[in-house]
């Protein structure tokens, strides 16, 4: 197989792309560098085609590997022809390697050996040549042999039978359209073990669905019902095509003679042999398709989760909610630095609210705090309702804002934590990581597991190795897209950089402890095992402000100092120039990118970026994300009423519609279908977390406390508009009626069924929350 032409075909671009990124990555070059410094080598592929043909290229090696491995089992075994070989060698996958090996891969004594061993195998060649003048029992006769356990004639033939089962199973090409029969017409199935317990499963109490049309999210419900046994989950094959197929194939003449003990065979084989076998395949194959497709929503979520712009120059107050144990607080500078903590005790059980309120007004005076980040955890709704009134009490103006507090207990007791914070205890932590995350959401967030930050769907019942690297990596693209200030970035931030490892991280911390800010960045060749390999990789994602060189707080590769220095000298500017930002406007001095490139010594995607950074220097991406909604004022779900247009912030998307947060502690539901007027495979084609959008309010459901929410709004004035709102009416009148009906089924169900609850119906449109079943 020539690897690099497949991975140019299957990511669509040109094998010289594929190459050089092969030989870069083989000689040890990071994504992320590869993405910014190599543009002239890889065409300028960006980092997540490059993450894809990483993966590409770790798979397909491994498939190679494979394939010599079998070739030299079969070899040794001296059975290697050359038509195997080439089949071998022309596979694809490492099912088909599997396929293509059963025969010959070492087994267990099965009752196919066992019946070779009696010295059955000529019987049961003579029958697949179907060539018999006696009837089968006859011919087997001949076979008996009480020294071997071969009694009668049935006994020869059933172990005839159990040889033919085992050779039509091992058959690779039997398997592969046997493989494709079940998914093309095969369905997924599930049922409650006990239909009357209730449960978040009962959409999949009575499932019944083509496989070729399950949904991802589905597969991954229901292999966590089944696994909390509470499903129990089946592939149903088209088992007489399936059978007719295998007729077709094995019984090629037509001999009443052996056509019975031939179809027997056959059946036994699927039964026995490969029906189990194809049904732990497919369901594997769903899973990890399944799996591969929620990882992609997941890295895509934190990536914009972590993008999100800062909050700078404010002085912020963390407050992470609770009842009993009360409210934890800490107000943080605009740098970070924790000026003040303290524990108050607003909610129930001490409802404390006047004395919480005068704490509160003294920190804020005191301080100066212009903004509370209020975490959305357990006690969130009573702590808003009061924070909402002390504003309206003090006559400074302070806005709120509420941050999803995932992961926030993970690192509050975390070893991490405990050595940043070691006077602090678990809530004084957490209280700081509110603030924090909201003045720097990258800086702060990197300190916890990808897994515990809570943009995903079914995040615990996958691969954790693949989401784990998956998710590093998506975090280690957005560490390197925004840059680290070197003299200000902690461990955590820095072992992401390209080419830190953790142990670098801490040297380079240790470094700066021990002998003050790094004034240049040659000065990281100074820390201990960062050789010049790692300070390649690295260089160019350090920034260092007020620098020797002013340079170094530019993302501009040491390796194209001196030909920056040349553009600058050949457009009349200096050091200087570049150290007082004097240089803005300079790309409108350049004619022939081409030909300065080529004075300069560098490629004209490098001179591009050179210029880029020099016009604005270490830009930070975040600043093109939306800015987060501050508030200061309080809505309930009881003020939703249908048709109310609000703004609000996406903070999940998943694979039938998004999440959006409208300031009522409980996240609204839009579903895909109303998301946008044109068509979308997946929400991620028009929304992504973090995006600030309007949204009108569809239903609300206050007991279930389900909010269902539409993006397709307009003005309010155009007739399209009055049109909407007949149909939003219209769809609570049809919703009431619906529910109206549902009782009265279920109320004959109950009566007709013994109180059987109704379920999933195969072709009925699902209800917007059939399918919530998600990580909290």
């Amino acid at each position: 197989m020539d690897i690099i032409a497949t991975i140019a075909q299957e990511l669509e671009i040109k094998k010289s792309q594929v190459d050089a990124a092969v030989k870069l990555i083989d000689e040890g070059n990071t994504i992320p560098f590869i993405a910014r410094y190599r543009k002239e080598a890889t065409g300028a592929l960006n980092d997540e085609i490059l993450r894809n043909l990483f993966d590409r290229l770790t798979y397909l090696r491994n498939l190679e590997e494979k394939k010599q491995t079998v070739l030299s089992s079969i070899e040794e075994q001296g059975k290697l022809t050359e038509e195997l070989k080439a089949q071998i060698l022309a596979a694809q996958t490492q099912v088909a390697v599997d396929d293509l090996y059963r025969p010959y891969r070492p087994k267990r004594r099965t009752r196919a050996t066992i019946a070779k061993e009696k010295g059955l195998e000529p019987l049961a060649n003579t029958l697949m040549e179907q060539k018999l003048s006696v009837s089968a029992l006859e011919e087997a006769a001949g076979y008996i042999n009480d020294d071997k356990e071969v009694k009668t004639a049935e006994d020869a033939l059933a172990g005839a039978a159990d040889i033919i089962a085992e050779a039509i199973s091992d058959t690779a090409d039997y398997r592969t359209r046997i493989r494709d029969l079940t998914m093309e017409k095969g369905r997924l199935t599930s049922t409650a073990k006990d239909p009357e317990a209730e449960s978040v499963y009962e959409m999949y109490y009575e499932f019944d669905e083509a496989l070729s049309k399950v949904a991802g999210h589905r597969t991954l419900a229901i292999n966590r019902g089944e696994k909390e046994k509470i499903l129990t989950v089946k592939i149903e094959a088209p088992v007489d095509d399936i059978i007719a197929y295998l007729k077709k194939k094995v019984i090629t003449n037509d001999n009443p003679n052996t056509n019975d003990v031939l179809a027997g065979a056959i059946e036994d084989a699927y039964d026995r042999l490969i029906a189990p076998a194809i049904e732990r395949e497919i369901r594997n194959d769903l899973t990890e398709k399944a799996e591969d497709g929620a990882i992609k929503v997941f890295g895509k979520n934190l990536e914009q989760l972590l993008m999100q712009p800062p909050i700078t120059g404010q002085v912020v107050l963390g407050w992470d909610p609770a009842f009993r144990t009360g409210c934890k607080i800490a107000v943080v500078d605009p740098t970070g630095k924790v000026l003040d903590t303290t524990v108050i005790y607003p909610t129930a059980p001490q409802n404390k609210v006047e004395e919480a309120k005068a704490v509160m007004k003294k920190l804020i005076s005191k301080y100066n705090v212009t903004l509370i980040s209020l975490g959305n955890g357990t006690a969130s709704r009573e702590s808003e309702q009061v924070i909402v009134e002390l504003l309206k009490e003090i006559p400074v103006k302070v806005q709120y804002i509420i941050v999803n507090e995932a992961g926030a207990s993970v690192y509050s007791a975390s070893k991490l934590a405990t050595e940043e914070f070691p006077n602090f205890d678990v809530g004084q932590r957490s209280a700081t990581s509110m603030a924090r995350r909201l003045q720097d959401p990258l800086a702060e967030l990197v300190k916890i597991d990808p897994k515990s930050i809570g943009v995903g769907q079914y995040q615990h019942d996958m691969n954790q190795k693949k989401l784990s690297e998956a998710l590093g990596g998506v975090v280690e693209d957005c560490v390197n897209k925004v840059g680290v200030d070197l003299n200000t970035a902690s461990v955590s931030l820095l072992e992401y950089i390209s080419g830190i490892s953790k142990t670098i991280a801490k040297n380079i911390v240790t470094y700066r402890e021990e002998n003050g800010e790094f004034t240049s960045r040659s000065q990281l060749l100074k820390v201990s095992k960062l050789g010049p390999k790692a300070y390649e990789q690295c260089a160019g994602f350090m920034r260092i402000n007020d620098a020797k060189n002013p340079l170094d707080s530019t993302g501009v590769h040491p390796e194209s100092y001196d030909a920056t220095k040349k553009v600058l000298e050949k457009l009349g500017y200096t050091m200087d120039d570049v150290r007082s930002r004097n240089v803005v406007g300079i790309s409108n001095k350049i004619s022939d990118y081409k030909s300065l490139a080529a004075e300069a010594g560098v490629g004209e995607l490098t001179l591009r970026d050179i210029v880029k950074e020099l016009e604005k220097p270490a830009r930070d991406p975040r600043e093109d994300m939306p800015k987060p909604i501050l508030r200061s004022d309080v809505l309930e779900m009881k003020d939703l009423t249908p048709g109310m247009v609000l703004k609000g912030t996406v903070r999940n998307v998943i694979d039938f519609g998004c999440f959006v947060d409208i300031g009522v502690h409980q996240d609204g539901l839009v579903h895909i279908s109303e998301i946008c007027d044109r068509y979308i495979k997946h929400p991620l084609e028009a929304v992504s977390v973090g995006d600030i959008v309007d949204v009108q309010v569809m239903s609300v459901d206050l007991k279930k406390q389900r909010i269902q929410l539409t993006m397709k709004i307009g003005n309010g004035n155009d007739p399209k508009d009055k049109k909407k709102d007949k149909e939003l009416a219209e769809i609570k009148k049809q919703s009431a009626n619906k529910a109206h009906s549902d009782k009265n089924k279920s109320n004959k169900n109950n009566k007709n069924n013994g109180n059987k609850k109704p379920h999933y119906i195969k072709g009925k449109k699902n209800n917007f929350f059939d399918n919530i079943i998600l990580d909290n």
